[in-house]
């Protein structure tokens, strides 16, 4: 006796062999599709052991109910109502055909099931297993003695060529769509296939579709039979089986509903032993079934592809790398971009509390000055005096935060923080004094507007991190310190640096001070302490 599932008007059923977990689900690619709306992609996994039925739910977002319970473990009994979603079945059981007496098959039949599996690791010895080809003066390229062009008689050395073509064909591909594209091109040209498809890992370790192709060059919409790529994936092994549906280890009814008869299914392996995914041919028709000789050469195939793959992927992840740390040098030093951007946890969202250096710089005058001048001439101006106060905060290791309008903010101690942060900051604002007095000499020679800045440093502890949405971050500071330092500033005449008592504490080798009068700051209940750097 085995157990069955089968809907209350009978349109759908499905056999269920024991010890073999199958996945119900609306995704083509599940073992028990189910095609209804309410039915999640991945939607319960089920597990039959002689009279009884494990039933889990996958998470999904209607529901499983057992009886018209909702449930997310549970046994079912023969006659129970599963319902996955608003889609019920009713367990039952039907007979199977005695077994005969166990025998040894000396070979394989012609209902065979898996005739044959190649462990990965042997796929080396597949491509040795072909004859390789003489290179003739000239160049041009033989196998066993037929040259390329002409129509060779030995298959295994045709298939060797293709091989070789194959790997200078994927050589030259660059992006994984059009690796991909290329395989089942090439798979179609060596192997007599009614369908070629591509799985590939994804980032939760689960097997996702990326293309299915059939002979005609169409899109072919069948799944791939998750319980042959799992096996596959699992074991790492090429499989052949003569006849698929009949196979006992596979008790998927996706297989029996596609009525495949020959398939085989190559995981692809990376470096490190690790699956990339799985390449996966079949033939509904019973007049032609793969051989040994294919399996061989899909084994070869497959390890090809598989380094196409994954030289692509690499290849993608360091163009990611390369855009996020050009982004990165937008805001950090480049020593400190580099840094930032091979962290994993540069992108999250949240921070920490840190001690930081904060410095303001802000234009003196520049409302009254845009008014006389025109927007190009404008836009100029600014773009030289940014340039040149931001290349002053990155010689000193530190980090463009925002530009405010005419202001510059920037900071030291976040993300990474050193252990002479005040030091580099006070460095840095007086060097923006100097380089502004060149500019300055600059632009007045060539007839241009002059500017006139005013600073404004502070120290203590902010939040630093990312802030924002998912869609939209913003690495930042935020706190009283940020506050304090944008006060000092606005506080600040025309070619003046003022920095508070909390800054001058932190410096270990201060610049000529003057104190001043202690200020009054907004949102301060006393007097901030302050003191002017003197400047040449």
């Amino acid at each position: 006796m085995a157990l069955r599932l089968i809907s209350p008007d009978g349109t759908q059923s499905y056999d269920l062999r024991d010890g073999v977990p199958l996945i119900v689900g609306r995704a083509p690619t599940c073992d028990l599709p189910v095609f209804d709306p309410t039915i999640s992609r991945r939607h319960a996994e089920l597990v039959a052991d002689g009279e009884t039925l494990s039933l889990k739910d996958l998470g999904s977002s209607n529901g499983t109910f057992l009886n018209g319970a909702k449930v997310d473990q549970a046994t079912v009994a023969v006659d129970d109502l599963v319902a996955f979603g608003k889609v019920p079945f009713r367990l039952t059981v039907f007979a199977t055909p005695v077994a005969a007496e166990p025998v040894v098959p000396q070979a394989p039949p012609a209902g065979a099931t898996i005739v044959r599996q190649i462990p990965m690791r042997e796929s080396k010895a597949a491509l040795a297993s072909l004859s390789a080809p003489t290179t003739m003066p000239g160049g041009l390229t033989r196998i066993g003695g037929v040259p390329l062009t002409m129509p060779a008689g030995d298959k295994s050395q045709q298939k060797l060529a293709t091989l070789l073509e194959v790997s200078k064909g994927l050589t030259r591909a660059v992006d994984v769509d059009t690796i991909l594209e290329k395989i089942v091109g090439f798979a179609y040209q060596t192997l007599e296939v009614d369908r070629v498809a591509i799985l590939l890992v994804d980032a939760q370790g689960e097997l996702t579709p990326k293309i299915s192709r059939d002979k005609r060059g169409g899109d072919a919409p069948r799944a791939v039979p998750q319980s042959i790529a799992r096996k596959a994936v699992a074991e790492k092994v090429a499989l052949l089986s003569d006849n698929a549906g009949e196979d006992q280890r596979f008790g998927g009814q996706s297989i029996l509903m596609q009525q495949i008869r020959s398939a085989i299914c190559a995981p692809l392996i990376g470096s490190e032993d690790r699956v990339l995914g799985v390449l996966y041919v079949d033939n509904p028709s019973i007049t032609h079934r793969f051989s040994d000789e294919d399996l061989e050469f899909l084994v070869a195939f497959a390890g090809i592809a598989a380094v196409a793959i994954e030289n692509s992927q690499f290849a993608e992840r360091i163009r990611r790398e390369g855009i996020v740390r050009s982004n990165f040098e937008r805001y950090f030093a480049p020593q400190l971009a580099a840094r930032i951007a091979g962290s994993p946890e540069a992108l999250k969202l949240g921070g920490d509390k840190r001690p930081v250096a904060v410095l303001f710089s802000d234009i003196r005058g520049f409302t009254a000055l845009s008014e006389t001048m025109n927007p190009d001439a404008m836009a100029s101006l600014l773009t030289e005096y940014f340039t040149e106060m931001v290349e002053c905060v990155f010689r000193h290791g530190g980090t463009l935060d925002k530009f405010i309008g005419d202001a510059v903010m920037a900071q030291w101690g976040a993300p990474i923080g050193s252990p002479d942060d005040a030091d580099q900051a006070m460095a840095a604002a007086i060097e923006m004094m100097a380089e502004l007095r060149k500019l300055n000499a600059r632009w007045k020679e060539q007839g241009r507007p002059t500017l006139e800045i005013g600073i404004g440093l502070n120290h203590g502890e902010a939040f630093a991190g990312n802030i924002g949405s998912e869609r939209r971050l913003e690495f930042t500071v935020i706190g009283d310190t940020v506050n304090t330092a944008s006060r000092l500033c606005g506080a600040a005449a025309a070619a003046e640096i003022l920095i508070s008592d909390d800054m001058r504490k932190v410096l270990t080798s201060p610049p000529p001070l003057d104190e001043c009068p202690p200020m009054e700051l907004k949102n301060k209940s006393q007097p901030v302490k302050v003191y002017r750097v003197r400047t040449a």
